[in-house]
């Protein structure tokens, strides 16, 4: 990620955090519960102040110029986000949008309209494979990319050419064609200096991005280890109806085949990966890992998964995802270091202890609650894109967060055909899920899309 010079925030006030044992760092919502009172635990930063970026993050985005975003992908992650967005700052307005289908674009603008004020006229509401050309083209300042994974580096590729910044919901690629197009797109963005924000919203969530600063300070020493879990329920399935082409259908129901979403190891449990490339710095080096499917009831995707990766450095990253009503589910990472162990979870944890297994440092959510009225980190995602465009300066996440997306897609290959996935191979492999006779108005060959067999020949899609 490009580094920028955006000003620290203060995150919490000192008032805010009477009656805490003691501190360990400052400007940090935290309880500390050293032994040593007054006494300051020194450690050994992994990385100096500065040389590592921390967001500032405000309730809304300062005033500034005004903002015409395009929306491309309207259905309910696109919609969100569209909303997120407008609730970010004052001065924004979404002027464009576009879906595959006609009636997810009406159903936006009708929502846009009846709860914003927005009127998207007929002529700026685009349908079709290709409408993200006419968002792009219809004189937008920034694009939210919320399709279907596979079809986002195409998307981020046409919007830096034409010189637009881009938000990309995460995962960014579900193949290694993908995830080429993304790292050279983002190279692109940087020459032209745009800021690319990606919806790994870990990385604008105040308990983490103050988790993230506790282990480039030292607090659990070196990372020799981790293991990270998106462990939970059965999401949602559409049954095909009738009139429904081959292509209207799997698109419609995206999250159940590979093609589209990458699988749910490369779709959902990104976020978990991410979170421990972001905190370590590192890159899987190779993955081994196993996989099956137990009660998905339609496309062709594994329903759990469990990696062991083998970090650059040597170290091992323990991976395990599973969409399965009825099991014992956690949402969660776990860090593990020479002096100490750091906990997260999006919903209520981040906690560090020592060795002997007491606790040194937790985020104080209810000092948060105290101090900032916006703790969503869908809408803070877009406060710091909107701040560091109207500041004029240059953010690029695409490239990291595609770090965390090639992990996913080394695992799911391995998992898909039971042997050894590396970092080298994989990101030079020729393999592009992208259906050569994709089209939305006749049958397609659906004789590609079936479960993987570990041990026997990969079919590609």
């Amino acid at each position: 990620m490009k580094k920028n010079s955006i000003s620290r925030r203060t995150f919490l006030k000192s008032s805010a955090l009477a009656g805490a044992a003691g501190m360990v760092g400052t400007g940090s919502a935290l309880t500390s519960c050293n032994s040593g009172g007054s006494d300051k635990v020194v450690y050994k930063p992994l990385k100096e102040p500065g040389s590592y970026y921390i967001p500032d993050l405000p309730d809304k985005a300062s005033d500034g110029r005004e903002l015409k975003a395009g929306v491309i992908g309207c259905g309910g992650r696109g919609s969100g986000a569209a909303f997120n967005f407008l609730n970010a700052a004052d001065g924004v307005t979404i002027t464009a949008i576009a879906d595959t289908f006609k009636e997810r674009v009406d159903s936006l603008a009708e929502k846009l309209k009846s709860e914003k004020g927005i009127d998207i006229p007929e002529n700026m509401r685009f349908a079709g494979l290709d409408a993200y050309k006419q968002v792009i083209d219809s004189g937008v300042d920034l694009v939210i990319v919320a399709t279907p994974p596979n079809f986002r580096p195409i998307h981020f590729q046409y919007a830096t050419e034409k010189g637009i910044h881009s938000f990309l919901e995460k995962p960014i690629c579900v193949d290694p064609v993908g995830y080429r197009t993304i790292i050279a797109t983002a190279k692109q963005a940087q020459a032209k200096n745009l800021c690319v924000i990606t919806g790994t919203q870990r990385h604008h969530q105040r308990n983490y991005v103050e988790a993230y600063k506790k282990l480039m300070e030292g607090t659990i020493g070196e990372i020799t280890g981790g293991a990270v879990y998106w462990n939970g329920g059965k999401l949602w399935h559409r049954d095909r109806q009738a009139g429904w082409t081959d292509c209207e259908w799997m698109i419609k129901d995206w999250v159940n085949w590979a093609w589209l979403s990458g699988d749910h190891i490369v779709e959902q449990h990104v976020h978990n990966l991410d979170v421990f490339t972001w905190f370590s710095g590192l890159k899987p080096l190779k993955a081994v890992g196993f996989g099956s499917r137990q009660r998905r009831v339609t496309g062709d995707q594994f329903d759990n998964f469990s990696v062991d990766f083998t970090m650059d450095n040597g170290i091992h990253l323990h991976s395990m995802c599973r969409q399965i009503d009825g099991c014992a589910n956690s949402v969660s990472e776990f860090v593990q270091g020479t002096r100490g162990s750091l906990h997260t979870s999006a919903s209520n944890m981040a906690i560090i202890k020592d060795l002997a297994g007491n606790e040194v440092w937790k985020y104080d959510f209810e000092a948060e609650k105290a101090e900032f009225k916006q703790s969503d980190p869908y809408v803070l995602e877009h406060v710091n894109w909107i701040n560091l465009i109207r500041a004029g300066k240059t953010i690029e996440q695409a490239s990291e967060t595609a770090v965390a997306n090639m992990a996913a897609i080394m695992g799911r290959e391995s998992a898909y055909t039971g042997g050894e996935s590396t970092w080298e191979a994989m990101t030079a492999s020729p393999l592009d899920l992208m259906p050569k006779d994709i089209n939305l108005t006749g049958k397609m060959d659906m004789s590609g899309f079936v479960v993987p067999i570990a041990g026997k020949p990969y079919i590609k899609k």
